[in-house]
């Protein structure tokens, strides 16, 4: 394989969490009075791939005239509830077994918390990974590469062989910022990687299994 070390982030990316995390962001705006009808599930979920649950707070607060900390406040505290359901992507758990069968090594790198670990846990795969960065730790957050290059260092990786593998545009500069190459996984087109120029840009898991395991 051209690499051996691969740096994953989490939602999109392993698990599937948008749908569930769309859904706990529209029941809190219809918490803060805003009618169903006025959703837009799409755009919802667009705004969170193409940029950041961050930009989606203050998009749809300022939108409908909303407090955005009480919108966040309810959003995490549905979420929270909800996460437990999520599911990883069709096959992408063979994927990082057969990486790690192969040689490779997995490092996690989320801006979520700890429940990524606990759904790793509960999908028995968390012992595949050797290292991780969460929420909780203080690193600034990507495209900042100060969370992988930790990553990096206190493992020793070399960054010839290390690929970060990321669903948005800062995870893919993320890897680049770090000096090492990065895997846009795109479910649904989303994202213009012409600005990011990753290495392996792939739509589906299987594109990703023929680029990685190669």
């Amino acid at each position: 394989m051209k690499y051996q070390s691969f740096f994953w982030d989490f939602d999109g990316t392993i698990f599937d969490t948008y749908p569930i995390m769309v859904q706990a962001f529209m029941q809190a705006l219809t918490q803060q009075r805003v009618s169903e009808i006025e959703l837009d599930e799409q755009e919802i979920y667009e705004t969170m791939r193409q940029h950041s649950m961050g930009t989606a707070l203050q998009k749809f607060s300022a939108e409908f005239s909303i407090d955005a900390d009480r919108l966040e406040k309810d959003y995490r505290q549905i979420e929270r509830q909800r996460i437990a359901q999520a599911q990883p992507f069709p096959g992408i758990l063979e994927l990082i077994q057969q990486l790690a069968d192969s040689g490779g090594h997995h490092y996690l790198l989320t801006h979520r918390n700890q429940s990524a670990m606990q759904l790793l846990q509960a999908a028995g795969i968390k012992k595949l990974f050797i290292d991780e960065v969460t929420s909780e730790q203080p690193f600034p957050r990507k495209p900042n590469p100060a969370s992988l290059n930790a990553l990096i260092e206190r493992n020793k990786v070399q960054r010839a062989s290390a690929i970060m593998i990321g669903d948005r545009t800062l995870d893919i500069d993320a890897g680049h910022n770090a000096g090492i190459a990065g895997a846009l996984f795109d479910p649904g087109r989303l994202i213009d990687s012409r600005a990011s120029h990753p290495e392996i840009n792939v739509t589906n898991v299987v594109g990703l299994k023929d680029a990685l395991l190669q």
